[in-house]
């Protein structure tokens, strides 16, 4: 299932299926570019509602330098275990938004990730039974504000002003998704990251049993499970697409306050 969170023409806040146009389920390729969403026997043009992020979470886990090109193109080690780090529920955006950039900051990046939406409440998980907590799988763009992440150790202005983290356009549920899924981002068409789940340092699995070792994570929290190499610039008026295998494309632009 492509399950999706949208605002319909009553303003009221529905959670339902993105299906193509034969009412089977969305494909990569269909869930946040055609198709249409299904709820409670309607059928709504995405065109014409609010899609909205898949999920409301109470926090985003981060992993940074999750890839070894990325690691290397930041010129870093490779970590020995994660390296976590928090977005708030401020940083979330909507699928289609236009994420203002931090006002008087000369370098803000993009960054693909692929997001595990957890399913349920949950502490001390052991790794082999770690998939059972994961709802699904999303899109996500871990937009950075380098000239302060650069000067910081807890990467508060950095990785956590408002609208940091676009979202979706679905939650695609874990049979969707491969263990090789491709991941890519392509900014005003152009390709600028290429890569796979199945090069992840950290596996899913292994990030969920570390990251509730230290705390509780509850229904809708997001795991970001880091970027691989290709990250770059945001220039005002670019459109940034993320595509996930099995999930769907994720797109917004950007422009400078």
């Amino acid at each position: 299932m492509k399950q999706v969170r949208f605002r319909d023409p009553a303003g009221s806040v529905r959670t339902g299926e993105w299906v193509d146009a034969d009412g089977d389920p969305a494909d990569t390729e269909t869930a946040g570019t055609g198709g249409q969403i299904r709820f409670g026997g309607q059928t709504y043009d995405p065109a014409e509602v609010d899609v909205l992020a898949p999920c409301e979470p109470s926090k985003i886990v981060c992993i940074g330098l999750n890839y070894a090109d990325h690691a290397d193109e930041r010129d870093s080690e490779l970590p020995d275990r994660p390296l976590l780090f928090l977005k708030p529920p401020n940083a979330v955006a909507s699928p289609g938004s236009d994420v203002p950039l931090p006002a008087g900051k000369e370098r803000v990046d993009y960054e693909a990730e692929m997001g595990v939406v957890i399913g349920e409440q949950c502490r001390n998980v052991d790794e082999s039974d770690a998939m059972d907590v994961v709802e699904g799988f999303t899109c996500m763009v871990d937009v950075s504000n380098r000239d302060d992440q650069d000067r910081e150790q807890n990467w508060v202005r950095g990785k956590a002003f408002d609208n940091a983290a676009p979202l979706g356009p679905v939650l695609a549920t874990p049979e969707h998704v491969p263990d090789d899924a491709s991941i890519e981002l392509r900014l005003n068409g152009e390709t600028r990251q290429s890569s796979s789940r199945e090069i992840l340092i950290f596996s899913v699995p292994e990030l969920i049993a570390e990251i509730t070792t230290y705390m509780t994570l509850e229904p809708g929290d997001v795991i970001a499970t880091g970027t691989p190499e290709g990250v770059g610039a945001l220039s005002d008026g670019d459109e940034v697409t993320v595509e996930i295998e099995g999930v769907g494309q994720l797109t917004h632009t950007v422009s400078r306050e």
